[in-house]
């Protein structure tokens, strides 16, 4: 396990993202945040960056797995994924998302299976998230 990178250009470097000072100060809201927040919780914390350079960046760092969402009934939340894998471009390791408390865990251990797709299909990334109760929440019932 490593440390955690709390340096969002740390964390864009890591993920192959080019550092821009917008896309710095929405990884700093959500670094900062400490939980997933929605859209429109981001666009409050950042009166001064125009809501569509922050939905941009926010797919942006989708596509390089620098953030989770979490989809609940009324929102999609976005949440930084502190994975990443040396060896590997793309953090191939399924995800784990808890019914109970809402949080995301990175299961590092658990490789994603291959995905064999018929021939004209080109995959271009996975991504695998588990639904269920963390061992926490499990062990509260």
């Amino acid at each position: 396990m490593h440390a955690h990178h709390e340096d969002p250009e740390v964390l864009m470097q890591e993920h192959g993202v080019k550092a821009t000072a917008n896309r710095i100060l929405i990884l700093k809201t959500l670094l900062q945040a400490g939980r997933p927040l929605s859209l429109t919780e981001i666009e409050t914390a950042l009166e001064s960056v125009d809501k569509s350079i922050i939905s941009r960046n926010l797919a942006i760092f989708r596509e390089h797995h620098l953030l989770h969402t979490l989809s609940d009934e009324d929102s999609v939340r976005y949440e930084v994924c502190h994975c990443t894998d040396e060896e590997e471009d793309d953090d191939r390791h399924v995800h784990f998302h808890c019914e109970s408390c809402g949080r995301t865990f990175c299961l590092e251990d658990v490789p994603i299976p291959a995905v064999r797709c018929p021939d004209g299909f080109s995959v271009q990334s996975v991504d695998y998230l588990a639904h269920g109760i963390c061992p926490e929440c499990a062990g509260k019932s």
